[in-house]
């Protein structure tokens, strides 16, 4: 391949590749969770002693053993640990006894302890695109034995041989079943959420998740998408976010900055509105030209008699989320107009524009596994090239406005911004988290939730 095609192609690829906008670091706490749940869930023991009591067609008699039966199954302790680049290294301890028929003639009752090992390689389905686990290099490790059959080298020799073959058949399943339950907890991951009647987020994988020695890695590059199917690129600042120092092995998801951006670019539509109070005052002030008036004097030589005010408020280009440690804003760039009310059929009367820069802060919850998001106001900007009046008006200082327009955007505006945040932000699905019970953080250039078992 020619040099200069070979720098094309790397060009083009490294283009293509997303940085991951949303981060999550599964720690042992969860992982010990889901892997239990799944053993309780499908009771996969107790089925296995099961089966292997019964007849199976096809089966090998075990020479010199008839009638076996497997019961008593002890309940499982489960312990695990991470694999550096590989996943999790898995160890099940348990016991039961095994009856049957020995060649001895009398009944054979062996009570055994037993650690069931495998190693659960960490991979992404090619199909679906999610994470699973798929159980490697299985082996059944005797920790005890007991028999009530006479005890010398012959029996004790046939024991043994017995129990190798048996139990990695009758045992090792079981580890590949348990996986079955929690790779199942997976698999809703890459479905587009809906975010009302906006658009849809769906968490596809960067790339393959990522075994440390302190927790499993999932990088995401989220697919944020209007209604109509255009996607929405998520901005890159030359700098992928990172999980803030502290214990490694706590279990966190991370939504950075540029992720929350995108989401509310879904949303910036309504954030456009056209105000006009019902009952005629916003506060304390009556929104009409009268008041209106006390800031503007000429107001008042043009409205001799009252005139109910309309405020239109247009945003220019996406909201724009920023975050420093513990604060998290909301920009909002566009105009802000200022009109009179007319009589019906009349176009109300502009009275002026303001360019403006607003900053709303924003509060973090998760309720019902969905980022809440609620503002406040936290400044009030008027950019230039600062005020345009209607030819009737000359121009004014930005603060003989300031405190009426602030008023009106803390009652009239505000709450209609938080009522369009309140459809909230879908979180991943997977291994059925509770979100709810997070500890949120604000770090720079990010969102943090730390994640709690019930």
């Amino acid at each position: 391949m020619p040099w200069s095609l070979c720098l094309v192609l790397c060009s083009l690829l490294a283009g293509t590749q997303a940085d991951p906008g949303v981060l999550l670091r599964l720690g042992m706490d969860i992982m010990n969770h889901e892997v239990q749940s799944a053993m309780e869930e499908s009771h996969i023991l107790e089925k296995m002693a099961a089966e292997a009591s019964n007849p199976q067609p096809g089966a090998k008699a075990i020479k010199g053993l008839s009638n076996m039966k497997v019961k008593d199954v002890l309940e499982p302790v489960i312990t695990l640990n991470f694999v550096p680049g590989v996943g999790i290294f898995q160890c099940v301890s348990t016991g039961m006894t095994i009856t049957g028929k020995s060649f001895t003639g009398g009944n054979m009752e062996i009570n055994v302890v037993l650690n069931i090992t495998a190693t659960d390689r960490l991979l992404q389905d090619e199909g679906t695109g999610t994470p699973m686990f798929r159980s490697e290099g299985c082996e059944v490790i005797l920790v005890s034995v007991k028999t009530n059959l006479p005890n010398n080298k012959a029996i004790n020799k046939f024991v043994d041989s017995t129990l190798r073959k048996v139990l990695p058949g009758l045992m090792c399943p079981a580890i590949d079943a348990v996986l079955v339950y929690v790779n199942k907890k997976w698999i809703n991951l890459t479905d587009p959420m809906p975010m009302g009647q906006m658009g849809t987020v769906k968490y596809a994988l960067a790339s393959p998740p990522n075994t440390t020695a302190s927790h499993v890695q999932v990088d995401f590059s989220p697919v944020v998408q209007l209604q109509g199917g255009q996607r929405i690129q998520l901005a890159t600042n030359g700098t992928a976010p990172e999980f803030p120092e502290g214990p490694a092995k706590d279990s966190q998801l991370l939504l950075s900055a540029t992720f929350l951006t995108a989401e509310l670019a879904l949303l910036q539509k309504s954030l456009e509105v056209k105000l006009k109070d019902k009952r005629g005052t916003v506060g304390k002030l009556p929104q009409t030209t009268e008041t209106l008036a006390g800031f503007i004097p000429q107001v008042a030589k043009t409205y001799h008699k009252p005139k109910p005010l309309l405020i239109k408020v247009k945003i220019n280009k996406p909201p724009k989320v920023t975050m420093k440690a513990g604060k998290s804003l909301m920009h909002l760039h566009g105009s802000l107009e200022m009109f009179a009310a007319r009589r019906h059929g009349k176009h109300a009367k502009s009275l002026f524009r303001l360019e403006t820069h607003i900053g709303l802060e924003i509060h973090y919850s998760v309720q019902e596994n969905r980022l809440q998001m609620a503002t406040s106001l936290d400044r009030f900007i008027e950019p230039v090239p600062g005020i345009f009046f209607n030819w009737r008006f000359p121009l004014l200082s930005e603060t003989e406005l300031s405190g009426f327009v602030t008023d009106y955007l803390q009652k009239a505006y505000i709450p209609l911004v938080n009522d369009a945040l309140h459809i909230g932000i879908p979180l991943p699905d997977l291994l059925a988290i509770n979100y709810n019970l997070a500890e949120l953080d604000i770090v720079e250039d990010a969102l943090v939730l730390g994640l709690k078992m019930e």
